[in-house]
């Protein structure tokens, strides 16, 4: 028999779809996937020329638990460069992707019945990661349905249980940047109270229109060693280099003593040939950041112009990441069989807002390539408009509307 924790887990959807999407290419199937989270630029080559020199050397050895000096202190840099603030190695934890660092520091820091408060819509392992480590997630939605929970909805949902708030910004799947405003007075309040804020900043670099990243250091005087503050990021967005699943935390070194214990008995410490590719990248030509986020900013132009033009669509121009959060629920409120009908229509695959927290969305991604962005709203839009064009081709196939 399994364990309860184990049935009331979900499977992620993103990865299930990216399975999906996969064995249909291998089946011949035209399948254009904007459901996914993975820039396809090429991995910078100061990262591939410092993960190659580890690997011509043969000597591939196990790691500290916590991560290798040298990537350490090129996150230290990093974290000078891009928040003003100095830190110590003790202060950074090196894991097996930015997942990983999130899901070591909530089994470090909750209890049975510990409460995690996150806004709505939330990237869909929040809930899931919470109640591995043993708490209970509270996801809070915008009380004016925005993307964008305004302070006084999340301090109501701050209790006697509540142990950590998680914010992301900008947001997966919105695009949304919460305002400075919003994050200042959430970093006033977890100091206050004694609550962990977790900042997830995937995307930080990835933001649009002039926009500055948000530094949450700046709304705080506390020491690094003082302050409830745990800053998460990672090397697989903005580098493109999901592959090599490499993300680090920043915060007081008691937290980090700790999630570094359970990572060491967890999976011990990350892959020695990915962490120096890391390392790479932190301290190499960093204009692949720039090239890419430019090159998001376009297509998110072109999907967000597409998407307009479907009646009935509703969509908000996303700050910053690679996605889009449209409303769909006028042509079908259920965002699941809305999805799988996309797919097996049109084969364009996207992923069900129900597991980011509102349903009648759907998440579309907009960090592949331009073309396929295109044709990927060209067919829906012949899917759901009863005025697009009546026919249209997958591939070789014809496909008539009045056949279907």
């Amino acid at each position: 028999m399994l364990s309860q924790l184990a049935l009331s887990i979900k499977e992620s959807p993103t990865l299930k779809l990216n399975e999906t999407a996969a064995l249909l290419r291998d089946k011949g199937e035209p399948v254009i996937h904007l459901g996914g989270g993975e820039p396809k630029s090429r991995t910078p080559i100061d990262a591939i020329i410092s993960c190659s020199s580890l690997l011509n050397t043969g000597e591939i050895r196990y790691t500290p638990s916590d991560g290798i000096p040298p990537l350490k202190q090129a996150i230290i840099r990093y974290t000078e460069e891009h928040y003003d603030r100095g830190v110590k190695p003790e202060n950074v934890i090196v894991s097996s992707g930015a997942k990983q660092t999130l899901m070591v520091a909530l089994h470090a820091i909750l209890d049975p019945k510990d409460e995690v408060i996150f806004p709505v819509p939330y990237w869909v392992s929040y809930p899931e990661m919470v109640k591995l480590a043993g708490g209970v997630p509270v996801p809070i939605a915008a009380s004016d349905g925005s993307f964008c929970p305004s302070f006084e909805d999340l301090a109501a949902a701050v209790g006697s249980y509540t142990k950590a708030i998680i914010l992301n910004s900008p947001n997966n799947p919105s695009g949304a940047m919460y305002s400075n405003d919003l994050v200042a007075r959430m970093v006033e309040l977890c100091e206050r109270r004694n609550i962990w804020l977790l900042m997830d900043d995937t995307y930080n670099r990835l933001v649009f229109d002039g926009r500055a990243p948000t530094n949450c250091y700046e709304f705080t005087q506390e020491d690094v060693d003082r302050s409830q503050l745990l800053v998460v990021n990672c090397v697989s967005k903005m580098y493109a280099m999901t592959g090599f699943r490499i993300g680090w935390g920043v915060g007081n070194r008691e937290l980090i003593r700790a999630m570094a214990n359970i990572q060491s008995q967890q999976t011990s410490g990350p892959s020695a040939p990915s962490q120096w590719a890391a390392v790479g990248a932190l301290n190499g030509v960093q204009n692949s950041i720039e090239a890419l986020r430019s090159t998001l900013e376009n297509n998110r132009n072109v999907l967000v112009a597409r998407l307009q033009a479907i009646p009935g669509v509703k969509v908000v121009k996303p700050a910053g990441t690679f996605y889009t959060f449209p409303d769909f629920s006028a042509y079908n409120p259920d965002s699941k069989k809305l999805a799988e009908y996309l797919l097996e229509t049109v084969r364009v695959a996207v992923v069900p807002g129900k597991d980011f927290g509102m349903e009648g969305h759907l998440r579309v991604s907009f960090c592949g390539a331009q073309k396929d962005i295109r044709e990927g709203m060209e067919r829906i839009q012949w899917a759901l408009d009863p005025d697009a064009p009546n026919e249209l081709y997958l591939g070789s196939r014809k496909l008539v509307r009045d056949a279907v």
